[in-house]
């Protein structure tokens, strides 16, 4: 068991194999860890507010009615809407390796105030509405940041920390900032046509979207397009969407080589590399393994097995 629970094992009562529930309370928020230790399916589950779901141990098999049924495991998060059923399949629980999640709920008053610090640095013409995390179930994977910040609050939540309140309160403030950020990047970026058309950080997105193979992409570029110094389109890009620039141009040359890995005959690793607007094949197969966990080789030869 992770060693963030240690404290849980010790002090959890167990009472049910199924989706035993041990529930922390801090003032504007709850964490419960559920526990289940033998295989079962439809199980469901309702929050009366909007919760976060970071999944501890073992696979889910998730269903939401208005999108396909997915493997949740450790590393992964979810944002559940309150009101939505959320259907659970187990199918590999056991006493010896039990499936462990923890369900973090936030009072809405509390994000609409974090919601409004947060829009004071969100440089769009729309401002993002804390109810932006209630409307529909979002899936995060990759999300180190957010995976790390989940196991931190575990960790405090469980545990005789000092001055608990005041320390979870500011991971709460950074979790839901990290949330709406990541809520921004799926405005901004799902619909680059016809959203913030007259934002600055929104013309330098549709910019790369544009130009993302050519290899002259700067972030000095990007700010003359956004009609911002240099210094202060850097810190506005990353304080709205949560990363750099010049890792979002990475995560979509990523995006477009994964494309052309799985849609051209006999693809050459250094050809897709500079086809997607990298400059050395070294530094792609970096930034390559950084967003999916594995090397471009490793992708086409799983690529290869499926088909």
């Amino acid at each position: 068991m992770n060693n963030f629970l240690h404290n849980h094992k010790i002090n959890r009562k167990l009472t049910t194999l199924i989706e035993n529930r041990t529930v922390y309370t801090v003032e504007s928020s709850e964490l419960s860890i559920f526990e289940t230790y033998q295989p079962v399916d439809n199980v469901n589950l309702t929050f009366n507010v909007p919760a976060v779901v970071g999944m501890l141990t073992g696979k889910k098999i998730m269903h939401f009615d208005e999108m396909p049924s997915f493997n949740f495991i450790p590393g992964e998060s979810l944002v559940v809407p309150s009101g939505k059923e959320l259907v659970i399949d187990f199918p590999e629980a056991s006493l010896k390796d039990p499936t462990q999640c923890m369900v973090l709920t936030i009072e809405p008053a509390k994000i609409n105030e974090i919601t409004e610090k947060y829009n004071e640095h969100f440089i769009t013409d729309e401002k993002i509405d804390g109810l932006a995390l209630d409307v529909k179930p979002s899936h995060l994977i990759n999300q180190q940041e957010i995976n790390h910040l989940i196991q931190r609050i575990v960790y405090t939540f469980t545990n005789n920390v000092q001055l608990k309140d005041a320390i979870v309160d500011i991971m709460i403030q950074e979790l839901v900032i990290r949330l709406l950020q990541t809520k921004a990047r799926q405005i901004l970026f799902g619909d680059i046509n016809n959203m913030f058309n007259d934002s600055r950080i929104g013309a330098a997105v549709k910019h790369i979207k544009k130009h993302l193979t050519e290899k002259n992409i700067s972030v000095e570029s990007l700010a003359d397009v956004a009609c911002m110094s240099t210094s202060h389109f850097f810190k506005q890009f990353k304080n709205t969407l949560g990363v750099s620039p010049v890792d979002y141009i990475n995560s979509e040359r990523i995006k477009f080589a994964k494309q052309l890995l799985a849609t051209e005959k006999n693809p050459k690793i250094s050809d897709i590399a500079y086809k997607s607007g990298f400059n050395s094949v070294s530094y792609f197969n970096r930034q390559f393994k950084k967003h999916e966990m594995m090397s471009p080789g490793a992708f086409l030869k799983a690529l290869k097995e499926q088909s």
